[in-house]
């Protein structure tokens, strides 16, 4: 291996860790607590999955992988697919662009995962691709609506209601009297 190939694979790696929230503000137990109503709950369940996006994907890419432990072929796909994932979702800095188009974060995630559940149901582990979807997402839906958003710090790029927060001039918006 030569030692530019080692120092791209660092910076991916740091650019990957970057895009994490860190795990510690993630798992916080404090921040653990009913919410109050199905309004507080689905407030919850947006801005959960907005700010901790990332890692949100990782868990459920990990569910996936230990479902696939007694089926080495799948996990040769899903290790080749998952290198897809750090190349184009997780160790970006900018959008991507694809033909000169930018394209936002959350179409590539479910363009990756729907490769990733292709590939997986190709090589007739589709059963462990179900089961192991449906553990994830009860995971992730159980853990945003109760993890209490107070303590999350969140820029109006990254908030479900960004165009409605923001205070730059738009075109479409820029009303004056006359």
């Amino acid at each position: 291996m030569s030692a530019g190939m080692v120092s791209q694979f660092k910076e991916a790696t740091q650019s990957a860790r970057a895009t994490l929230r860190p795990w510690g503000e993630l798992l916080e137990p404090t921040a653990l607590r009913l919410p109050s109503n199905l309004s507080d709950a689905t407030t919850r369940l947006v801005q959960n999955l907005t700010h901790f996006r990332s890692n949100y994907a990782l868990i459920a890419l990990i569910v996936l992988f230990l479902s696939l432990l007694y089926h080495p072929f799948s996990i040769i796909v899903f290790l080749i697919v998952f290198a897809a994932w750090l190349v184009l979702y997780f160790s970006r800095d900018q959008p991507l662009e694809v033909f000169g188009f930018a394209v936002p974060d959350r179409v590539v995630m479910v363009f990756l995962a729907l490769v990733t559940v292709v590939a997986l149901v190709l090589t007739h582990v589709w059963l462990n691709v179900i089961v192991s979807g449906v553990i994830g997402v009860v995971l992730i839906g159980l853990h945003t609506v109760f993890r209490g958003t107070e303590d999350l710090v969140m820029d109006d790029q990254e908030s479900p209601y960004g165009a409605l927060l923001s205070d730059d001039a738009d075109p479409s918006g820029n009303y004056t009297i006359m």
